[in-house]
Parts: C-alpha cells; sequence; structure tokens
C-alpha cells in the first residue's frame, strides 16, 4: 500500500518525536524512493540540559533526520515554545495549512489522537484540519497514550530499526532516558513485528483513510 503514496509529511511536535514514533518506516520510505518532508515544532530551547548550547536540538535533529536520509531541504524547524503549542494552535494552525498549499501531500503522519502530551495533542488536532482531506496516520509514543489502536501496520527489517537507533543516538542532549535505548526500540519493533506477522514493524492509527 505504501507504493499508493509518493509525498510524505511528518509532523513532529518536538524534535526527535517523528523519529521515535516511526524512525523506521521513514527510513523504508526513503529506500522505496519517496519524499518525506519532516516538520518539527518545537526545539524545546527551555528544556535543554546544562551545558549544552540552546539551539542544540535544531543541530541534532538536522543531524538524526539526515541519519535517516531525509534531505536537508526537507527539513522544517520551528523554534514555538515547548509545553506552550496550545496557547499559538491558530498560528500552527495557519503554518500548516501554508505547509499543505506548498505541496501536494498525499499521506500524513500526525502523532495518536489518543496522546496526552499538551503539545502532542495539539499538533495532532491541528494536523488533523489543515489535513482533513488527505490520508492521515497517527504514529506511536507509547509512554504518553493511554490507549493506542494498532490498526495499521509498516513491516521492517533489521537494518531500517538499526537506522532508527543510530538516528536517535543523535540527540545527545536527551542524555540516557528509557525510550531512547536501543533495547527498548528493539523490543517494541519486535512486539509489534509479531502482531503484523513478520520479525519487526512500527504500529500507526488510521485516522483518515481515502481509497
Amino acid at each position: 500500500m505504501l507504493n499508493n503514496y509518493e509525498n510524505m509529511i511528518v509532523l513532529a511536535p518536538h524534535t526527535d518525536d517523528g523519529e521515535l514514533g516511526m524512525g523506521g518506516t521513514i527510513r523504508h520510505l526513503v529506500e522505496l524512493g519517496k519524499k518525506v518532508t519532516y516538520v518539527a515544532f518545537s526545539t524545546a530551547q527551555q528544556s535543554v540540559p546544562e551545558g549544552f548550547p540552546k539551539d542544540i536540538l535544531k543541530t541534532e535533529v538536522k543531524q538524526a533526520t539526515a541519519k535517516l536520509g531525509i534531505p536537508p531541504e526537507n527539513l522544517v524547524v520551528y523554534n514555538y515554545e515547548v509545553r506552550k503549542l496550545g496557547y499559538v494552535r491558530q498560528e500552527i494552525l495557519e503554518e500548516l495549512i501554508r505547509l499543505r498549499k506548498s505541496s501536494d501531500f498525499d499521506l500524513v503522519f500526525i502523532p495518536s489522537l489518543h496522546d496526552i502530551h499538551q503539545d502532542h495533542t495539539t499538533i495532532a488536532q491541528e494536523g488533523l484540519r489543515a489535513f482533513k482531506n488527505t490520508t492521515l496516520l497517527g504514529y506511536e509514543l507509547i509512554w504518553n497514550n493511554l490507549t493506542f489502536n494498532t490498526q495499521c501496520f509498516v513491516k521492517l527489517d533489521k537494518h531500517h530499526i538499526e537506522y532508527k537507533i543510530n538516528a536517535l543516538k543523535e540527540y545527545k542532549s536527551q542524555g540516557n532516558r528509557d525510550y531512547l535505548s536501543a533495547e527498548f526500540i528493539f523490543s517494541l519493533a519486535r512486539a509489534r513485528g509479531v502482531q503484523a506477522g513478520c520479525s519487526y514493524a512500527e504500529a500507526f492509527e488510521v485516522i483518515r483513510l481515502f481509497l
């Protein structure tokens, strides 16, 4: 089914969310020759640990997405304040509409609509509003999801997960968070693979589907 789509956009509330939720899928799409645009809305400058430049996450997202094969011209990084995206949701909606008009996207990835993080909720809701006439899939960040409907799977190979892990290693400013560990990432991909009848997979919610 992925071969039916050519021009995808990944909406990430913060730098690293897209890689965490669907880094293996991004690499798979790149290998298929698809155009993937990655949009991050916050570089979380207010949350950067001491000892790092305040704009370190902008540097890290460039390196991480490059590891996945996304060219620099397909990376868009905004600098909205972390945990306050909801305060500027109309401005974000207008930016999303501008992005929609800039290219004929046929597949849009957003955070799950069941994601309880305030910034993730904002991007999911405004992404749905802006791209309501496009196929939309919600990616999984299980530590933020009260529930998640595994309605769609992208079957992956081991090397896709390795690319995901290598991309996430670029986020040195994020330290040793549990969800960044290679063990966790492989375990989740394996669990989703068992559900999908393959070795590895990433799961998505089907939010809107146009056939």
